[in-house]
């Protein structure tokens, strides 16, 4: 008999308010795969854009159950004998950038998209540590090595990957240099940073010049509007995508750059717990919704109100 678990669906494409809360059946883990009971999944920019509009190949068929980051502890472990058993604490992000559906009472992940929860930090927090501690791991390790002493300007850097970026940055010994609203340059100085410029009232190009990596969360005429605050040898890179003009003009400057997209990585993971538990990193929550409010928190992140993370508990 198929048991059946609660989770957020949406049965078409649209606003925030075709998010419910439903039965559906509890996933099985295959093989390969463990169980996890859910405590808590973070909200991501991914999680509503996917809402707006079918993306293909996962997400053109509705109803669909949005989400990749947990927390939680693993359930069953199917046929799968290795790295965890029943009962052990985990967190990651599962599958992405295909389809997890973790917006749920229950997931089912490969082993090696999670790793033990830190100690000392709760699933909340845990939760809010996946996609965006691993994005400025990845970034930073893939393309852009930051060391001591480099200048690093990180765009949106109250928001979720941004305000990771800038306390890793700051591990590795950059000066960093944050973008945000006026309202938000408290939180990020408290990040670590060492200048936060207003983007609504200054030009960053004009008023951080000479960096050696710009870390871009926005997009849009940012790649553009940051290539002159690069100097000799820098690197740029595009989380939130660059055109085919924008490599153009980068590769004619002589400065490195990518266009990024983060991946499961368990050994990354495990370092950012590490961090996390050592109280060298901490994954900011900005509210805590339960599960049957994820509209609400839908509507808050595309708002942009907020700093750090938002999360539901389950």
């Amino acid at each position: 008999m198929t048991e059946n678990m609660r989770a957020i669906v949406y049965r078409s494409f649209g606003e925030p308010e075709v998010l419910e809360l439903a039965e559906v059946p509890r996933p099985v883990p295959r093989p390969h795969e463990v169980l996890v009971r859910v405590r808590a999944a973070a909200v991501n920019p991914p999680d509503w854009k996917l809402r707006r509009t079918p993306y293909p190949p996962d997400y053109t068929e509705p109803p669909l159950i949005p989400g990749w980051d947990v927390s939680g502890v693993v359930e069953e472990i199917g046929g799968y004998v290795g790295r965890f058993k029943p009962g052990d604490e985990v967190f990651g992000m599962v599958n992405f950038p295909l389809y997890a559906g973790a917006y749920a009472e229950y997931v089912v992940a490969r082993p090696r998209q999670l790793a033990r929860k830190p100690s000392g930090v709760d699933h909340a927090r845990a939760a809010a540590l996946a996609m965006p501690g691993l994005t400025a791991w990845q970034a930073f390790s893939d393309i852009a090595d930051v060391s001591s002493g480099q200048r690093v300007l990180v765009h949106a850097a109250a928001g979720g990957v941004g305000h990771m970026a800038v306390q890793l940055a700051k591990l590795r010994g950059g000066y960093v240099i944050g973008t945000t609203r006026a309202a938000k340059h408290a939180f990020v100085r408290g990040l670590g940073a060492d200048e936060v410029i207003d983007y609504t009232s200054v030009d960053f190009a004009d008023a951080v010049p000479d960096v050696d990596v710009v870390f871009d969360l926005v997009g849009g005429d940012y790649p553009a509007r940051s290539l002159p605050a690069l100097r000799p040898g820098g690197a740029f890179i595009g989380a939130a995508g660059m055109t085919p003009a924008d490599e153009a003009a980068y590769a004619e400057a002589g400065l490195r750059f990518g266009s990024f997209s983060v991946e499961p990585d368990h050994a990354a993971l495990a370092e950012l717990a590490a961090l996390a538990a050592d109280g060298k990193l901490a994954p900011h929550v900005d509210r805590i919704f339960p599960l049957a409010e994820a509209a609400k928190a839908h509507a808050l992140i595309e708002s942009g109100d907020f700093v750090g993370k938002l999360v539901l508990e389950i």
